[in-house]
């Protein structure tokens, strides 16, 4: 039936304070005639009877409520949508359906939501009979190679879909992802996605659930692969219960990232997931700002109520939003195909190949709509497929999902409650004195809790502190798995590893590590072994035993060589005293056998003596003791200097080398720190020899923790292979302690975080600013500082105890003791024999004064003087037994002075013999 039209439109925007500006077609004048009853007849089909589960019935009833409310649209004509339901994707049963809506006479075909079997059969029989077909669900799967041009779908395609999740993994710079897929057309569909990585050369894993549809064992080859970033691409029924699956697994945390293509994931309940740090992305094209957005929401949410009282209402099925556009953007279409020609309706049969006059019209101003729904602005390419449509980002959070811009979504801060693994090692972590009176982080204290403390406050998280169950850093087992912290990282047990834990290759494979926060290298710890304890007499230690001996033979053969010297030159006799000359025969040598060994020893002790050589040889022998006891004395004075103010350590090793030539010291390193895989890996030959050592050896030399090291060096003839910083910090705290040489590498402490954790370039970025600001380097000085040895480099002299020169008041104290025990003995000696020697020395002098007295009266001027009389009875002949002397008569002194002087010998010649050792050899 035909029918004949004018339409006259003005088109206008309405404005709301928050919303976009909405398109509405206001028809001023409608006079046509589409159906006998005056109405715009439009199919439906339903494949899903329940109501409760999308509302689609319930939307299609809104939008023609909704237009049949304006009569500016339709003027008096009405709005109808008969709907069918078809109960199997059934490809008879969707045909027949088929054949009894065609006869009806309608400008449109909707749907269906879920059934691609029976979508692409509708849309084959409406291309064949030129009748506008709607789709509202995605293509699950490509039949032909291009579209009927008579179906439009309102559903976003996969290819915008792929694109989509192709921007978010570049957007995170994601060079590793895994992609599961339902159906094999899966990997048709996200043809752009893979061909990204193709061109990336980036790895994408692409794994298909198998017909029992249980993902728990693909989940688990996804979790030992180390793969973080997961990409699901099923419906949203199937995409719920991967994700259950995976939470069961424990990978539904921080270090996951999961990104759904279903468009209706977003729906979903997510009750089971407690943890909001989890990150799950998926899309949404939902236009939340248009004005009967609320509303139609609204009106789902109550019939929802009444149908579905069991089951919590999660928000309008995208299918149903898109149903309703769809009875929209017909009646806009009709509008506008009105204004040009008349149309009409016209009742088609299966069996006729009749077509719809009016469905190419139609059909090309479909093409050209342009609206704002519920989903967003619709429009559509040459394609039939939708284009310039905004596909919102949506996130989960701890109160469902929300819309974020990715830049929002790289900032979220997910450290919040984090649990971070430390190991108990001195300096990094230790217990505090009072730890029983305290609960969680405040029981602890070290450089890591510090600085722990200082990532916090930039980064503003919340952490507790756990301790490492095994208490290792982690090696990796026979069987592929890792212990200690390493371990707890991979199982995503923990979310950071903050301990003296270094960066190793090995390592960085299975975790993530921040930048080092700290620089370092193996060393070698040693216990100290000091020289003897200084004694009392270790003046003697700068020669040795021997040196002093054949020091000793020199002095005695220099005094000799003196002695004989001295007898057999001329030149050391003499007159003793001037006067004498001519009437005084006696000639004297000073080089007496006393004087002889005494000149030595002044020379020796750079003294000098009262004896002058007089003859040239005697000098020479001078000359060249002298230059003896010069160099003996200078390398004394050096070495005295050492020994006295240095205990020499005794070490038997000084570098790694003599370390790795020697069998006698036991050297070895913490099982299973990053020290045991150094030597492990290192392809140096005297490294590697050490190894083939460390590895062999019974019992091992490998030591579980640093304590252990320590007390094994202190105890035992063992060299213990650590870190620099842990050799520093013992150094300080054991004075016993030192290292031997240098360090045979270089490397880092990092913190530890599982593979994929996004948060890891904000802690370079944290690490980097408190390295700025040298509160790193505060902190070890904090922490390492403060021991009982002093530093090394402090070199100043120390002032010298008793147990250093004791022994020089020995040889004092005993030198006194000797000379006071001879001054007694001479004085014994000398009492003994005072009477006779003094009678008869005055019995002597008294002849000789007779003598002398004659001789002056007749010659005064012969007379001698008072050094010739001394020199007279120093040096006449006679014996020491005083007794048979026959001294003449003394002499009557004229000069009063020479009377005296006589008499003052008398009294003090019995002591003056006592020293003197020489008889009396030559006469006037």
């Amino acid at each position: 039936m035909k029918s004949v039209g004018r339409v006259t439109y003005i088109r206008y925007l309405t404005e709301s304070s928050q919303q976009p500006p909405e398109v509405v077609l206001l028809l001023l004048t409608i006079r046509y005639q589409l159906s006998p009853c005056g109405c715009l007849p439009t199919a439906a089909i339903l494949d899903d009877p329940m109501e409760c589960s999308r509302g689609e019935r319930l939307s299609i009833t809104l939008a023609k409520n909704r237009i049949n409310r304006a009569p500016e649209r339709l003027g008096k004509a009405k709005v109808e949508v008969d709907i069918f339901e078809l109960l199997r994707d059934s490809e008879y049963e969707t045909a027949e359906t088929m054949c009894q809506i065609l006869p009806k006479g309608v400008v449109a075909v909707l749907g269906p939501s879920s059934s691609p079997a029976s979508s692409s059969i509708i849309s084959n029989i409406c291309g064949e009979k030129e009748v506008p077909h709607f789709k509202v669900a995605p293509e699950e799967f490509i039949k032909f190679q291009s579209q009927r041009f008579t179906t439009l779908n309102l559903h976003p395609s996969n290819t915008d879909i792929s694109v989509a999740v192709a921007g978010i993994l570049n957007f995170f710079n994601c060079t590793t992802a895994c992609l599961i897929c339902a159906k094999a057309e899966c990997l048709l569909n996200l043809e752009r996605l893979l061909r990204q990585f193709l061109i990336s050369k980036d790895t994408l894993s692409v794994r298909m659930l198998d017909d029992t549809w249980d993902p728990t064992p693909l989940l688990k080859e996804i979790r030992d692969d180390q793969t973080a970033t997961i990409i699901v691409h099923a419906n949203a029924s199937m995409s719920h219960t991967i994700l259950l699956k995976a939470a069961e697994l424990g990978m539904v945390s921080a270090y996951y990232t999961y990104i759904f293509t279903n468009l209706e994931f977003s729906l979903q309940r997510m009750d089971s997931l407690v943890d909001d740090r989890v990150n799950i992305l998926g899309f949404s094209i939902f236009n939340q700002s248009h004005a009967f957005f609320q509303e139609f929401a609204q009106s789902l949410n109550q019939s929802w109520q009444e149908n579905c009282d069991h089951v919590p209402f999660t928000g309008p099925a995208l299918s149903s939003a898109l149903l309703f556009d769809a009875v929209y953007a017909v009646v806009s279409a009709v509008q506008e195909l009105n204004r040009s020609q008349e149309i009409g309706v016209k009742p088609l049969s299966c069996g006729s190949a009749q077509i719809w006059q009016h469905g190419t019209s139609l059909m090309n101003y479909l093409r050209m709509v342009e609206l704002e729904g519920l989903t967003g602005h619709i429009e559509f390419n040459s394609k039939g497929q939708r284009s310039n449509y905004a596909l919102k980002i949506l996130q989960f959070t701890r109160n469902g999902f929300r819309q974020v811009s990715p830049g929002a979504l790289y900032s979220r801060n997910i450290l919040n409650d984090s649990c971070p693994v430390l190991l108990q090692e001195n300096p990094y972590l230790m217990l505090k004195g009072n730890h029983q009176e305290m609960e969680g982080n405040d029981r602890y204290e070290g450089f890591c809790v510090d600085m722990l403390k200082e990532l916090a406050e930039i980064l503003r998280f919340n952490y507790k502190i756990r301790l490492v169950g095994d208490g290792v850093y982690g090696v990796p087992e026979a069987n592929g798995t890792w212990t200690g912290m390493v371990g707890e990282l991979i199982a995503r047990k923990a979310d950071l590893a903050v301990a003296g834990l270094t960066i190793t290759a090995e390592r960085e494979k299975v975790i993530d590590f921040s930048k080092p926060f700290m620089t370092l290298g193996i060393s070698i710890l040693y216990r100290v072994h000091m020289g003897r304890k200084p004694g009392y007499f270790s003046f003697l230690d700068p020669f040795s035993p021997g040196v002093w001996l054949f020091m000793l033979l020199a002095y005695l053969a220099v005094s000799c060589v003196l002695f004989l010297v001295a007898r057999l030159t001329p030149y050391e006799w003499y007159s003793p005293h001037p006067c004498a000359q001519g009437r005084c025969n006696l000639l004297v040598n000073q080089y007496s056998l006393g004087n002889s060994l005494w000149f030595p020893v002044g020379g020796f002790m750079q003294q000098g003596s009262t004896i002058a050589p007089r003859a040239l040889s005697t000098r020479c022998v001078s000359g060249v003791w002298w230059a003896f006891t010069l160099i003996i004395i200078s390398s004394y004075t050096a070495n005295l200097a050492a020994f006295l103010t240095v205990q020499r350590m005794d070490v038997p090793i000084e570098s790694v080398d003599d370390l790795a030539d020697q069998t006698a010291i036991e050297y070895g390193t913490i099982h299973g720190g990053s020290s045991m895989t150094f030597f492990q890996n290192s392809r140096y030959q005297t490294y590697q020899r050490m190894w083939n050592y460390m590895y062999s050896k019974q019992p091992s030399v490998f030591v579980k923790s640093t304590e252990e090291g320590i007390a094994r060096v202190l105890n035992s003839n063992y060299a213990f292979l650590l870190e620099s910083t842990m050799n520093e910090y013992y150094r300080q705290r054991n004075c016993n302690l030192t290292q031997i040489g240098g360090l045979l590498d270089t490397k880092g402490y990092g913190i530890g975080m599982p593979v994929g954790s996004v948060f890891r370039d904000e802690f370079d970025l944290a690490i980097l600013q408190l390295q700025e600001n040298n509160r790193l380097e505060i902190l070890k000085r904090k922490w390492w500082e403060g021991g009982k040895c002093p530093k090394e480099e402090d070199h100043r002299a120390k002032g010298l105890g008793m147990e250093n020169i004791g022994g020089i008041f020995v040889v004092l104290i005993c030198g006194l003791i000797v000379a006071i025990f001879m001054a007694m003995l001479e004085f014994l000696w000398t009492l003994r024999h005072s009477e006779a020697t003094e009678v008869n020395l005055r019995k002597g002098l008294n002849r000789r004064k007779k003598t002398l007295s004659h001789s002056t009266s007749e010659k005064r001027h012969k007379s001698l003087c008072a050094d010739c009389i001394i020199h007279l009875l120093k040096y006449s002949s006679f014996s020491l037994s005083f007794s048979t002397l026959d001294f003449p008569e003394p002499p009557a002194f004229t000069d009063p002075q020479a009377e005296h002087l006589v008499h003052s010998v008398l009294h003090c010649l019995p002591v003056l013999l006592l020293f003197c050792a020489q008889p009396l050899s030559h006469t006037l």
